[in-house]
């Protein structure tokens, strides 16, 4: 395939180039590499995003979907874009990923998406050695005493007083290399107001986002494991609010807006 169509969407600022590639002529022609995501994801000299996301047939689902973050890495879940996604396709969709399997339904402003179950084994995080996932006794500088989640990618949760003062462009990136995360892991500081949780992520393979759904459900689920929040809750992101719901042994609901920005066709022969 040389030529082909793509869609802009964002949620909440979060946003994504998605290729539909479920024609067999496109699923079988669109070879995706890392160095071809990155391409596509610059800014500067591609089409720009956060993540790239393509849209392949699944003969477990409706679509499955395949993750690339602006350096190029394959993740296995991003929340905004499932959104997105769900909105794109339409009501009800099923959506295949690394991550597990995805559902939605279109809202007037968005979509609300089951983003399955959390795990807070330390094993499936993944984390190099065991340890209490719900307080884990370790720390960086000022940020101390962390949980961790895995709601289909792997997230490290931080309560501070005030998030805003964390200096988490310096800090999110030391923390997600660490050696503790081999898998790398996503950095959420946040903290309490007026029982709303407020958040800004240092997001894996991308730096700081307006918005990242996951890190929102990974933090509202370990704030009410710690007895911080109830559910539902409204997440606060720099790009905007979400509602996240969750009950003990279910699944996480996701609830946002989406933004459909524009369409277009490229030759992408061009990020080779």
């Amino acid at each position: 395939m040389t030529h082909g169509q793509f869609h802009k969407m964002h949620g909440l600022g979060n946003d994504f180039v998605i290729i539909d590639a479920r024609a067999p002529n496109l699923s079988d022609n669109l070879t995706m590499t890392a160095g071809k995501a990155a391409a596509i994801a610059n800014r500067q000299n591609g089409i720009g995003c956060d993540q790239l996301i393509i849209l392949r047939p699944s003969d477990k689902a409706d679509v499955r979907m395949q993750i690339f973050n602006a350096d190029g890495s394959e993740v296995e879940a991003c929340g905004n874009a499932t959104r997105c996604v769900v909105k794109l396709l339409g009501d009800g969709t099923s959506i295949e990923t690394d991550g597990g399997m995805l559902s939605g339904h279109v809202t007037d402003d968005g979509a609300i998406v089951d983003m399955g179950n959390p795990s807070f084994d330390w094993n499936s995080i993944p984390l190099a050695y065991a340890m209490d996932t719900l307080q884990m006794p370790v720390g960086w500088e000022d940020l101390q005493d962390p949980a961790a989640v895995n709601v289909g990618n792997p997230h490290v949760i931080f309560f501070v007083d005030n998030s805003d003062a964390v200096e988490l462009e310096r800090l999110g990136p030391m923390i997600e290399v660490d050696p503790l995360f081999p898998e790398r892991v996503n950095v959420n500081v946040a903290h309490l107001k007026n029982g709303d949780l407020h958040l800004r992520v240092w997001e894996r393979g991308v730096g700081l986002t307006r918005a990242c759904g996951t890190g929102a459900c990974a933090t509202a689920v370990a704030a009410m494991k710690r007895g911080l929040a109830q559910s539902p809750v409204t997440v606060h992101l720099p790009g905007g609010s979400l509602i996240v719901s969750w009950q003990e042994g279910g699944t996480i609901l996701m609830q946002g807006p989406t933004t459909y920005v524009f369409s277009g066709e490229t030759d992408w022969s061009n990020f080779e």
